[in-house]
């Protein structure tokens, strides 16, 4: 509804000191013709709002000026009753100042709607936290997150996805948690660019200061750049064939956007079917077809084809060879004679 945007758009601006037509477009999920047509509909009835042209324009409200809005929607409420407390903030020692911030908005929702706020949390819960996998370490997080927040440059150790360790100054921007994952963004050679946080093998924070582009904003970066990367990932096409019982296993490992294409796979007379898939990288389509375990034929690429091949020969060695094999197997023939 349009007034909910107004509502919105006037607190964002409250709580920015200015932001362009873009960024507020971006925010609110509407076009820029949109955001200019409300901050005139804001300043038809009232509200000291006001644009401004050029490389440092933007919409502005009238320093220190504040809207009295208070009141939560109902949705709102169920929103902030189910907010919990990331393991990830653990990782930068925020946590506790969470937790108290929480008990601070509660308190100040007005008494009429404090009822609303117990029954939405006795009803949804949202546990972030997964069942098996753990975090991975990131053992210089405490020096990168004092060197964005003093804007410091940095002296970095990095190994990168094959394992070339190498040494470079940043400028580091933000730091990123996406599934459990830390990312630092930091400027090199002017461009902004993202490391894993566990492939950082040093850290050390320069006295040398630097300056923020004014125009960077991490969460647009940040929804580029995964864009950039899902479209330019590495890629390991594997042409299989497979029974109904090992596709199964292997669609339940991959991302469900691919699980149309496995139910589309063809089907032969002997009931396989031929599918091909991009794992991204031999070691992970290795693992994967490991973990199905059989029913399954590799036909393309020769190289895992082999890899697959001596690695059942070495785990078939390990076990007695293939002589111990044929003895069980003549053991089994004698019992049902």
């Amino acid at each position: 509804m349009r007034a909910d945007r107004l509502v919105r758009l006037t607190l964002l601006l409250q709580t920015r000191p200015k932001m362009t037509a873009g960024e507020l477009a971006r925010e609110l999920q509407v076009s820029e013709r949109t955001v200019h047509r409300d901050v005139e509909a804001l300043s038809s009835a009232g509200v000291p709002v006001y644009a401004t042209r050029g490389a440092e324009g933007g919409v502005a409200l009238l320093e220190g000026w504040r809207t009295q809005l208070t009141g939560l929607t109902r949705a709102e409420l169920h929103a902030l009753a189910t907010v919990g407390v990331p393991g990830a903030l653990d990782d930068l020692g925020l946590s506790a100042p969470l937790r108290t911030g929480l008990v601070k908005l509660a308190a100040a929702v007005p008494a009429v709607q404090q009822p609303a706020l117990e029954y939405a949390r006795q009803r949804l819960h949202v546990d972030t936290s997964s069942w098996f996998s753990e975090r991975e370490p990131v053992p210089h997080l405490a020096v990168l997150r004092d060197a964005i927040w003093q804007d410091h440059r940095v002296s970095l150790v990095y190994r990168d996805f094959d394992g070339k360790q190498s040494k470079r100054v940043v400028d580091p921007y933000a730091l990123v948690i996406k599934a459990d994952r830390w990312y630092l963004v930091a400027g090199k050679e002017g461009e902004p660019r993202v490391y894993r946080g566990s492939r950082v093998e040093g850290a050390r924070m320069l006295a040398e200061t630097f300056v923020r582009p004014a125009r960077f904003d991490l969460p647009a970066f940040w929804k580029e750049w995964c864009q950039r990367f899902a479209e330019k990932r590495a890629t390991f096409e594997v042409s299989l064939r497979l029974t109904e019982v090992a596709m199964e296993k292997l669609r339940q490992m991959r991302p469900k956007t691919e699980h149309a294409r496995f139910d589309a796979a063809p089907k032969s007379r002997d009931g396989w079917k031929t599918l091909t898939v991009d794992f991204e990288r031999e070691s992970i389509a290795l693992g994967q077809l490991c973990e199905v375990g059989g029913g399954f034929e590799v036909r393309a690429p020769e190289t895992l084809r082999n890899r697959l091949m001596g690695l059942a020969a070495g785990i078939l060695e390990a076990h007695g060879g293939a002589a111990h094999h044929r003895r069980g197997a003549r053991k089994t023939a004698s019992i049902t004679k």
